[in-house]
């Protein structure tokens, strides 16, 4: 049931764990989240959960609990020792093709079109499951407001200023959390994908921030 509880400043609406599901990455394991639904997290807060494991989606902050499996592990990038390689670093110059901008996570037609092109490609490519976002839950999984939250948005201004790419991050004191990336499918030549965790890197750098987060690796999930 909810409920609401007071810890600290930080308001737990909600703590619940999913019924054994089939992993999606590892084909005889069943998987489940443990999510807590939470308002008034401040960043420091958020910090330490992202120290613990946990990532969000909004108010919706989770992490694996499938009991005895172990396999996904909590992935971050010290930053003083990273040092990109080669193919990294072509990727990174692609991005001298297009605008950056860094702000607040943003809600309009424009994000809510290509985020549902890029998904409607992954769906076919990789077979994912249709995920198809109106504006109210692209709000609350992308772009619910939280003092750490930050959007990049990259755009092509050759071709009219167009927004091309979306990145959701959340920004503390010690931690820089990659938590969503979406682009136009045309525009794979340039390797987006990589090129947006160098340059994360690279602001996370610049701002003195030691660690960025990147979720889970599955060692055994090509």
């Amino acid at each position: 049931t909810s409920s609401e509880v007071r810890r600290r400043d930080v308001r737990v609406l909600d703590v619940l764990r999913e019924a054994p599901r089939p992993c999606s990455y590892l084909e005889d394991r069943a998987a489940r989240l443990e999510h807590r639904i939470m308002v008034d997290v401040d960043p420091l807060e958020l910090e330490r959960m992202l120290e613990r494991g946990w990532r969000r989606f909004g108010p919706d902050y989770f992490r694996p609990a499938c009991g005895a499996c172990q396999q996904c592990i909590s992935t971050r990038i010290v930053v003083a020792d990273f040092a990109p390689s080669k193919s990294q670093r072509r990727a990174r110059r692609n991005l001298g093709e297009l605008r950056v901008m860094m702000g607040p996570p943003a809600i309009d037609d424009e994000r809510l079109e290509l985020y549902h092109a890029w998904h409607s490609n992954r769906e076919e490519a990789r077979a994912w499951a249709p995920g198809a976002l109106d504006r109210r839950h692209y709000f609350l999984q992308l772009g619910f407001p939280h003092p750490a939250a930050r959007e990049i948005a990259y755009y092509d201004d050759a071709d009219g200023g167009r927004l091309i790419g979306v990145a959701l991050c959340d920004e503390t004191r010690n931690a820089w959390s990659a938590i969503y990336f979406f682009f136009d499918p045309a525009y794979a030549r340039l390797s987006l994908g990589v090129a947006n965790i160098v340059l994360q890197v690279e602001i996370a750098r610049s701002r003195g921030i030691p660690h960025v987060y990147l979720g889970y690796n599955v060692t055994a999930c090509p």
